[in-house]
């Protein structure tokens, strides 16, 4: 197998996160059967498991249990293929296409894609709150509420619903306002991915914040990149559809700013996003190496 030490680890990465969700997601029978299939169908099977890395990388600073750093990596990955589940409904984006396969609402129906996305976002809180995930409850209880603040209205869903209002406004988002648009929409999650494994391993404050600023300014560059792509790659590279930002009015810097300086804004934020983690040392070399991948990367 060939690769960088990124693409590798990226790689191992993503196939214990996909173990570890086939067996925290096991097939069912019965009348629960067909949402199990839903589940499964939008939680497996692809996507970079961006999210997940952050969690195995952070933990593994602090020497934290790869078992319970899978655990929280794959409870992120739940909750984050609950939310593209449900960004793909026609309420939504009324996307067809997600990591180059069908929708689940195309896949299934559109009642079944709202609970499945329902029951993976419950489920992953459920897998935080076992003890298997870590044996201090306060460590639980804590990665619970990170996660619901990073997913609630005034993280995922927040941010999504700044991102309805735009597409309907006369009047264009500042720059400072785009900003805080994604960091609700996409960054607070990637943010809390890059925390978590400092929560597992109960890291001194400063590493803590640390991490958590790597994450912020990450998930800064991460939209931002994926705003480039959706202007500039196509379908088959992308695994959906491309193109759909400007022709709904999306409110991006790509849109406010142009190509050429939003890639600046991203490079910038990569850079300080790496120069965060200087206080870790070698060990960190993924996680910056992931910085520059983030605005790099064709999908």
């Amino acid at each position: 197998m060939s690769g960088t030490p990124l693409t590798l680890a990226l790689a191992a990465a993503a196939a214990e996160i996909e173990h570890a969700l086939d067996t925290l997601l096991p097939p069912a029978e019965g009348a629960e059967a067909r949402l199990y299939a839903a589940m499964r169908y939008a939680a497996m099977g692809g996507g970079k498991r961006l999210r997940g890395f952050l969690v195995l990388e952070g933990a593994a600073q602090f020497g934290v249990s790869r078992v319970s750093a899978l655990r929280a990596a794959a409870a992120i990955e739940m909750l984050h293929a609950y939310s593209l589940v449900h960004d793909d409904l026609p309420a939504m984006d009324n996307d067809d296409l997600r990591r180059g396969k069908p929708t689940a609402h195309r896949a299934f129906d559109e009642a079944t894609a709202i609970l499945a996305g329902d029951a993976l976002q419950a489920h992953a809180f459920a897998v935080l709150a076992a003890e298997d995930t870590h044996s201090d409850p306060a460590v639980r209880a804590e990665l619970c509420l990170r996660l619901a603040l990073a997913a609630g209205p005034k993280g995922m869903c927040g941010g999504q619903m700044l991102d309805m209002l735009a597409e309907d406004s006369a009047e264009p988002l500042s720059e400072p306002a785009i900003g805080r648009l994604q960091l609700l929409k996409t960054g607070k999650l990637i943010e809390f991915s890059a925390e978590a494994g400092a929560i597992l391993g109960k890291a001194p404050g400063p590493q803590r914040h640390a991490l958590c600023a790597y994450g912020r300014e990450l998930g800064a560059a991460f939209q931002i990149a994926d705003d480039i792509l959706d202007a500039t790659a196509s379908a088959e590279e992308a695994g959906k559809a491309t193109g759909k930002d400007a022709a709904a009015g999306k409110a991006t810097l790509v849109g406010l700013l142009g190509l050429d300086r939003a890639k600046v804004q991203a490079e910038r934020l990569a850079a300080q996003a790496r120069a965060h983690l200087d206080s870790f040392g070698d060990r960190a070399d993924l996680l910056r190496m992931l910085a520059d991948y983030t605005i790099a990367r064709r999908s």
